[in-house]
Order: structure tokens, then sequence, then C-alpha cells
């Protein structure tokens, strides 16, 4: 076979196939040596095939071309041996020991007959007794604080005047407070109703009082309404007073005095301040002999307010308290200015009780002033002369109970 070329001359095709064939030999053997842009891995597998071993600190997952450099965590000591249990002693059983140690806390008012405080007393002026058992105080201060109390006010179809009494017993109790007293306020008649919850806004215990207007039903369940209140600010840490403006009177409570009286022993850090109601009314019926109605015609005699009275009394005294009798309306702000420095100063007593026992028994309690040599404290006035003072405190507390 021939090829033409430019000239027009024919050359044969085969010798022109060898020479392409020999350039191509020769340049392939020329880039043989040439060095690729690219560096090859070192961890890259060899040509015969064989993948590389990873060096020994290496660690991680495997790929296609080796593992990943990632170093391999640090091995974690060891835990700690777990403590050496204690060696048992023969004859010694397997039980375990519980403390519950109780602190029982005790207000005490001290004033003089006059109802004037008496500050700058100190522990060892204070000396109280257990079930005729002498205590030990471990803690002592003056409380001062915010107080956080409950009005509990009487307001039943009744009599005009001692609702008027009430609202105006009430609202001189509103003006006594301070912008850091929690108040509630609660009215009853059949049944307790909740006006106001607690609250630092002396405009929002207005406001509830305001509420107070059209009496409901006649009836007047003190027990009631006093159970109730108690069973709800006992749930209320610190301690707490409950201001009973009331006449006294019970008429269709399911609860009996008795009831009553165990649920007042039974609650903690409680002061009850009766503020008796329509005392000038009851004295006009006594010299005029113009009878008592309770509302609808329940005949209510003088018998039951005395009864009334009496029943105050023992709830101020059970608690720490005292219960007020003001015969006139401009009494009010004077008892309600005394009940408020009550309050504000006391002297707060602590003591573990020599009697370990939780069984739920009611114990008694009686605190008394002394001189630092365990004589009677005498207190002098700015003349020097000797004063007679009062020691207001709780009779008793009920004991925690455990159920083994």
């Amino acid at each position: 076979m021939f090829s033409i070329d430019r000239s027009g001359t024919a050359k044969p095709l085969g010798r022109q196939i060898l020479t392409i064939s020999l350039m191509m030999l020769v340049l392939l053997y020329l880039t043989s040596g040439v060095p690729k842009l690219v560096a090859q891995d070192q961890s890259a597998p060899a040509a015969s095939g064989q993948k590389q071993e990873a060096p020994p600190e290496a660690g991680g997952p495997q790929n296609d071309v080796g593992p990943y450099a990632i170093p391999k965590k640090k091995e974690e000591p060891p835990p700690p041996p777990p403590p050496a249990k204690p060696k048992k002693v023969e004859g010694m059983p397997d039980y375990s020991i519980k403390a519950d140690v109780s602190l029982v806390n005790v207000d005490v008012l001290v004033t003089t007959k006059d109802g004037q405080f008496i500050p700058g007393l100190k522990k060892d002026n204070f000396r109280v007794m257990e079930d005729g058992v002498q205590q030990s105080v471990v803690d002592f201060d003056i409380s001062q604080a915010p107080i956080t109390a409950v009005l509990l006010v009487e307001f039943a179809s009744t009599n005009y005047y001692f609702m008027v009494d009430a609202l105006n017993a009430s609202y001189a109790f509103a003006n006594a407070l301070k912008k850091n007293d929690w108040v509630a306020v609660i009215s009853y008649d059949m049944k307790p109703h909740i006006l106001a919850d607690f609250t630092q806004d002396k405009q929002a215990v207005y406001g509830a009082l305001n509420q107070v207007r059209i009496p409901g039903f006649a009836e007047t369940n003190l027990f009631d309404a006093l159970y109730d209140t108690l069973d709800r600010v006992d749930q209320i840490e610190g301690r707490k007073y409950v201001i009973l403006v009331t006449t006294g009177v019970d008429t269709f409570s399911k609860l009996t005095l008795d009831q009553i009286t165990k649920k007042i022993k039974a609650t903690h850090d409680v002061t009850i301040f009766p503020i008796s109601v329509g005392f000038a009314v009851r004295n006009y019926c006594e010299t005029h002999r113009c009878g008592y109605t309770h509302g609808m015609g329940i005949p209510v005699g003088e018998m039951d307010y005395l009864q009334g009275d009496n029943e105050m009394n023992t709830f101020a005294r059970l608690t720490g308290g005292r219960a007020y009798f003001p015969r006139f309306q401009a009494e009010l702000p004077q008892i309600f200015h005394d009940v408020i420095g009550d309050i504000r100063n006391q002297y707060n007593l602590a003591y573990h009780p020599t009697n370990p026992k939780l069984d739920g028994s009611y114990r008694k309690l009686k605190v008394e002033v002394i001189a630092p040599d365990g004589g009677q404290l005498k207190v002098k006035d700015q003349k020097g002369k000797d004063v007679k003072y009062n020691v207001v405190a709780r009779e008793g507390y009920t004991a925690k109970h455990t159920v083994d």
C-alpha cells in the first residue's frame, strides 16, 4: 500500500506505521520518570495490594486508605476500692439509730398592768417548765418582724348594732397594719367566706371589708369557722395570728366546744386575739330588760353571752393571746394598737424537751420571769416605783405523734 505526500510522490504505508510506533515507545520511556503533582500518602497501600499496618498510637475507625489519625483515649485510673465494712462485733445486733430531736417554740409577752411591753429582758430572765420539769432554753430573741394574721369577722343577720361594731373593729385593725404585714379577711355566718386571701395591700383589705354590707343567714357558727381557719393556717410556716371579731355566741355549729378546744391545742404557732362586739347593747339590755334575739327570732339570753365571753378568754389563754371586751367604739383604736404591739414585741424562746417521746400527748407549759439569781424579778418605772407585770404564754402544746 502507498500514501501520497504533498509533493505528489508515492511512499510505502508500512514504513510510516513503523516510524510512528517507534516514536510512541520512546515517549513512554521518557515520561515514566516524571514526578506526580500530588504527593503519595505514606499510609497508602503498597503496590502489592496489602494494607499498611496502623501505628500503635493511632486509633479510630478504618477507611479505604488506613485509620483516621485519632489519638487513643488515655486509660482512666481504676475506681477506688469500696470502704471497708466495720468489723462485726460478736453479740451486737444489726440495727440503725435515727434521732428525731424536737424543738418547741414558745412566744412570751411580758407587759405592765397597763399593757405596756417591758423590754430589755435576757434569756436568763425566763424559766420554762414543761409538766413541772424545768427546760433548758437554747434559742432566744425578740420578734419585731412583719405579722401574718387572719381577720375572722362575725357578720350575720342578727343585730344591727352587733354588725356595726364588727365592721368598726375590723376597719380599726386594718388601720393599724404596716406595709409588710400579710393579712387575710374571712367573714362567717352559717359558714366561713374568704373575702381576701393573704395580701400586703391594705387597700385590698379595705375592699374585702367593703363587701360586708348585706348579711346572709342568722346563724353564727363560730366553732366551725374557727376550726376551718385554723386548719388553713396550719399549712403556713411561722407564727400566725387570728384576730377574732365576734359576739362569742355559737348557734348552729356541727362541732362542739370540746372539739374546737382540742383543735386549738393541736395547732402550733397560732395565737388568737378575740375582740368582743355588742358589749354596749348587752349592758343596755341588762338594765332595760329589752331581751335578745339572734336574728329570725332566735332567743339568746345573757347566759349565752357570758358563756361566749368565757370561751373567748379560754381561746386566748390556750394560745398565748388576750381577749378584749370594749364597751365603746372609741376604745377600738387603742385596743388594736395594743394587739399589734403585743404581736410585734414578743420574746421568742425555744428548747428541746426533756421528754423525747413522740406520743401525741398534751404537755402543760409554765413560763416565769425571774431575776439572774433565780429570785423574783423586780421591774421599776421611771420614778423608781415597783411595777406589776403580766407574763402571757400558751398553756401547753401537743407533742408530735409517730406510728411505729
